[in-house]
């Protein structure tokens, strides 16, 4: 495999044995430490059947370019992403495809500090190292060392650390894990917060890491998936649903009622949680729906500031803002106290600590703002031309709107209804996203107006 076509936009994924094997996965490894010049690299993997064999390829050739390895296991991507900063490590690798195919793998990269890769000066640089396989000598071979459970533990203490355990009260909680990852590192977290006055009970879905996947793949954001989880917290009784996706970097809400609550609207609730701890601080959000995270954040006093959607742009607005927390509707929330990383645990511990000391249900925290603000939740639309798509749509409104964004795609507002047009960084699609205040217009009648400007069926 010289032509490397499992690096793509943000990370690198592919069909294994077609673009991407152990043999990969050792010059990924090397080229990355190399590249770096990293003295340190932190290597986790996930639930696949094939990830412990690309782990340990990725850590040789990362070792024979001169690095020590600490191997943290089965671990999430944010156990990767913690480890990294904890130990001050100069890079860290995560063998994961997450929600892709099982007939996938693939790997996430930050360097020292967590932070993600340059695409110019780091990820395409990687990426020619690797297929050139022109490897510098190294003065020695480089050391391995398995710090799994040191790793977790300072992982859970600080995931643990955003909330107060004895605030908790005895709520009852739904958790599914998708056969990924998520059950040991989830395990380990409650029996943490339990020692330290937590009085939740967690009720586990399709909790054991198993590389069959015999649940299917873990990616909640599906509405064929939602009812794995949401029949489970009806038939309960419980308070709230979480879903988990393969690396659990992200997590999905459900309320009392089994009803799935979209991205958007647990940015606005997780904006107003941090703003009632810190008064007056910065939050970062994606462009894609934004009404009802500036309003939160306006009527709590913070500062909204948007960013472009993708983990490296939100991440690079926080740290250049120093802002408190970051949300992206499509479920990844960022936290400057966990290296300005994403977490898919911390959510649900926050929302259940608000959950315990508000006194209301999470249908009740969120139920107006579904009103105030709705969402269409994002269409894709797969079109041969996105460009004369995006074109067509914008030629017919964008003499009508109020105001024209483009920093990411295209959005254009109008008095009481605004929208979000995007093309893939990966696939032959156009995303769409239509949101109104609450005056009564139908977000899906624009977005079905919209369509027929796409030219495409969703």
């Amino acid at each position: 495999m010289t032509d490397l076509t499992c690096f793509k936009a943000y990370d690198i994924r592919g069909e294994i044995g077609v673009n991407i094997d152990e043999g990969v996965a050792y010059r990924v490894g090397r080229a990355a430490a190399q590249h770096l010049g990293a003295k340190s690299v932190v290597i986790g993997f996930d639930a696949r059947e094939t990830s412990p064999a690309f782990a340990a390829a990725a850590a040789r050739g990362a070792m024979d370019a001169g690095a020590d390895v600490s191997d943290i296991g089965m671990a999430g991507t944010e156990e990767m992403y913690w480890a990294v900063t904890e130990f001050g490590a100069c890079a860290g690798i995560e063998v994961t495809a997450s929600h892709n195919p099982i007939n996938y793998n693939g790997m996430k990269i930050v360097k020292s500090g967590s932070r993600p890769l340059e695409d110019a000066e780091d990820f395409q640089k990687i990426k020619a190292l690797a297929g050139s396989q022109a490897w510098s000598p190294a003065p020695q071979v480089g050391t391995m060392r398995d710090i799994t459970l040191l790793a977790r533990r300072h992982y859970v203490e600080r995931v643990a650390g955003f909330i107060d355990a004895a605030k908790l009260s005895p709520l009852k909680v739904v958790i599914n894990s998708g056969n990924g990852a998520a059950g040991p590192t989830l395990d380990a977290l409650t029996q943490h917060i339990a020692a330290r006055g937590s009085p939740l009970e967690v009720i586990r879905v399709h909790h054991d890491p198993d590389p069959a996947f015999p649940n299917g793949i873990p990616n909640p954001l599906l509405p064929a998936n939602h009812a794995a989880t949401a029949d489970v917290v009806l038939r309960e009784g419980a308070d709230m649903g979480v879903a988990f996706d393969g690396d659990f970097d992200r997590c999905f809400f459900f309320d009392g009622a089994g009803r799935f609550v979209p991205g958007e609207y647990v940015v606005g609730l997780l904006a107003e949680i941090f703003l009632k701890k810190e008064a007056g601080a910065q939050i970062v959000h994606d462009p894609r729906v934004i009404w009802n995270t500036q309003d939160i954040v306006a009527g709590a006093g913070g500062v909204a500031l948007q960013s472009k959607t993708g983990h490296a742009f939100i991440k690079q607005a926080m740290r250049t803002s120093a802002a408190v927390y970051g949300g992206e509707m499509s479920a990844h929330h960022y936290f400057r106290d966990f290296a300005y990383c994403d977490s898919g645990m911390i959510p649900w511990l926050l929302v259940a600590e608000l959950i315990s000391t508000s006194g209301l249900s999470l249908a009740e925290l969120v139920d107006a703002r579904f009103g105030a603000f709705p969402s269409s939740g994002e269409i894709n639309f797969k079109v041969e031309d996105a460009g004369a798509a995006i074109a067509r749509v914008v030629k017919t409104y964008k003499d009508r709107a109020l105001s024209v964004d483009e920093t990411d795609g295209v959005s254009l507002a109008f008095e009481d209804w605004r929208f979000n047009l995007r093309r893939s960084n990966t696939e032959p699609l156009v995303r769409l996203n239509v949101e109104a205040r609450g005056t009564g217009r139908d977000v899906h009648a624009l977005a079905a107006e919209l369509a027929e400007l796409i030219g495409a069926e969703p």
